[in-house]
């Protein structure tokens, strides 16, 4: 049998009719039941605000790594992340990436008592980064929200569960970016080392040097090539737990063999920080007690990111 990730067009859905989304939602559990990733092509975003972003992100990391740490990621994972600064649970060495982390603007929340909760650390050295990557962001946000009708109406609940549980949703943003090797990577050596998500669902977008690689039970680590006009899409750890397994969260790494740097940008689109997620809501029997998004969240967090050792977190 042949590992292959599936391609699911979302053309369809410009019509809005349940019946054409509950189809898409079959395809897509159907997919992460047996894969844990997709592509989606045909997902309405106009390639200008995909390379706004991009042309924004490609500055941001081109600035010198003392003026980037200015802008030094904080306690509500926001700011700048440098290589060496994350090592992932069973990795054996740390990360060889750099990471811009932001997510949604909620001015005077800076002391709430809600986990990753607050305001962004936007660069005062480069004051366009937030219009650059906004019209891209909320472009990614609409496209999870219909990827996320689609699988409650699979699942046979109402067309808008996750809309209660997605009010003030935790749409983190990580722009990406990946130097090249200057002495190889060695056997050991990842852009990122494998790992799942932390969330609900992601939706990524890649350049074309390849690396990402998605762990099979059957065919060992397959690589998820670069398809242009394509996003690709997996399952996170907190709506695998949600469903109770039965949409799977897949074991994934990134090596940069390209010979050049590498850029991707990460949208993991996941509930309010407040949303309690309780299997039994999506009428699974058993699958542990529920949890809070933001808590579970930010522990995970906290295991992965050593800015977190250095100052204790208010939660």
């Amino acid at each position: 049998m042949t590992y292959s990730i599936p391609i699911i067009s979302l053309e369809k859905l410009n019509s809005g009719d349940d019946s054409t989304y509950k189809q898409l939602g079959v395809q897509i559990c159907r997919a992460t039941a047996d894969v844990g990733f997709f592509y989606i092509r045909d997902y309405g975003i106009e390639p200008a605000l995909v390379q706004s972003a991009l042309n924004a992100s490609k500055t941001f990391f081109s600035f010198d790594l003392d003026i980037k740490k200015s802008v030094a990621v904080n306690q509500l994972n926001r700011g700048f992340m440098g290589v060496g600064e994350c090592i992932l649970p069973n990795a054996s060495r740390h990360c060889i990436k750099e990471v811009f982390f932001w997510g949604p603007e909620q001015l005077g929340s800076a002391s709430s008592e809600l986990p990753l909760v607050g305001a962004n650390n936007w660069p005062v050295f480069m004051p366009s980064l937030r219009a650059d990557l906004e019209p891209y962001y909320q472009a990614v946000i609409k496209c999870g929200e219909r990827l996320l009708r689609a699988i409650a109406l699979a699942f046979n609940l109402p067309r808008d569960f996750f809309q209660s549980r997605y009010t003030s949703p935790l749409a983190r943003g990580q722009l990406l970016h990946y130097p090249a090797p200057t002495n190889g990577l060695g056997e050991d050596g990842f852009g990122a080392s494998a790992h799942t998500d932390f969330g609900c669902i992601t939706l990524l977008w890649q350049d074309d040097s390849g690396g990402l690689e998605i762990q099979s039970p059957c065919h060992g680590w397959v690589s998820a090539v670069p398809i242009r006009e394509t996003l690709v899409v997996n399952i996170g750890d907190l709506l695998s737990f949600w469903t109770g397994g039965r949409l799977r969260s897949t074991v994934h790494r990134v090596r940069n063999c390209s010979g050049h740097r590498r850029f991707s940008m990460a949208i993991f689109y996941d509930p309010s920080s407040d949303a309690l997620i309780d299997p039994k809501d999506m009428g699974c029997r058993s699958g542990g007690p529920p949890v809070y998004a933001g808590t579970y969240i930010q522990s995970r967090n906290r295991q992965a990111f050593s800015h977190y050792s250095e100052v204790p977190d208010h939660e």
